[in-house]
């Protein structure tokens, strides 16, 4: 009997330590986890509804938003975004709009009926080159009378006067409206670009051209500028027609195509006369040279007009 009982001990320790080890060994098995089905990845893109076509404006009704598994670079998100720009390509329906696709850079600065006008500066006429982009300035310019071309000159005297007022600086040397840069380091400014109503660009191109312009700083606030009703309207280079419905004026673009002379601009010219004045040079009488020989005869001569100066040279 006590034999029975010291084998039955040994069986049951036997078992004992076996069912340990079975213990053990599940406890160093990894849990398994639940493997769940990946689902494909999906990014909100704006799409066009219809096609876009170049250099007309987007509306919001022509976008949508939808789902796609991928993320094209440059893409939006928000129709918002893109309301109001204007593609530089034909983009066509049913896919992403892309920044690349769009109008962008320094005409987006430009407002409808601005032109955007690069103009030389230094220094000297540049408020020493402290001009920034988003800067208003009123544009004067000086015109030197050239007294060798006597009668004949183009100006009457020498001036300076206000051409433009508060116009918008959109560019001054490598700084843009865009941020482009905060200027050049080395102040070696030589351009500005500003942003000219179409109507006036004839003006600043022609002042620029005979005479020289000085740029003057003012507060964007000042909200003073040129009342050009009260200045003569300046006879074009060319003729020009009226609407044939109440004769209302011409429109800035065919009036910037009609051109403006130097001595309009000037006032030189009468404004409301038909062309330039014209300048009668003083005739001088042939003088009178005995010929050899013949005591009632004269000599012939030829009247030259050089610079203005009238002279008789003889044949």
């Amino acid at each position: 009997m006590p034999n029975l009982t010291k084998i039955l001990a040994g069986v049951l320790i036997a078992a004992a330590v076996v069912l340990g080890l079975f213990a053990w060994t599940l406890a160093r098995r990894p849990v398994p986890v639940a493997v769940t089905p990946a689902m494909p990845a999906s990014f909100p893109v704006v799409l066009a509804t219809r096609t876009l076509p170049a250099g007309k404006a987007i509306t919001i009704d022509a976008l949508r938003v939808q789902s796609l598994p991928i993320n094209p670079s440059g893409a939006f998100t928000d129709p918002s975004q893109l309301v109001g720009r204007v593609p530089s390509t034909g983009i066509v329906a049913d896919s992403p709009v892309l920044e690349a696709q769009l109008s962008s850079g320094l005409a987006e600065h430009v407002e409808p009926g601005e032109r955007a006008l690069a103009v030389r500066v230094d220094e000297a006429n540049a408020v020493g080159n402290r001009l920034r982009p988003g800067n208003f300035v009123d544009v004067f310019f000086t015109l030197k009378r050239d007294g060798n071309l006597g009668g004949g000159a183009e100006i009457d005297r020498t001036q300076a006067r206000l051409l433009l007022s508060k116009v918008r600086v959109l560019a001054f040397g490598n700084a843009t409206a865009g941020g482009d840069s905060a200027g050049d380091p080395n102040g070696m400014v030589r351009t500005a670009v500003l942003a000219v109503p179409v109507a006036d660009v004839d003006r600043l191109t022609l002042a620029e051209a005979a005479g020289r312009l000085i740029f003057a700083l003012r507060n964007p606030k000042d909200a003073e500028v040129v009342d050009q009703s009260a200045l003569p309207v300046y006879p074009g280079v060319l003729k020009t027609a009226v609407h044939a419905a109440g004769g209302e004026p011409a429109q800035d673009s065919t009036r910037a195509a009609a051109g403006v002379a130097l001595e309009a601009l000037s006032g030189s010219a009468n404004p409301a006369g038909a062309g330039a004045r014209q300048v009668s040079l003083p005739r001088v009488p042939l003088p009178a040279t005995p010929m050899a020989g013949k005591t009632n005869n004269t000599k012939s001569g030829v009247e030259v007009i050089r610079g203005g100066r009238a002279e008789t040279v003889a044949w």
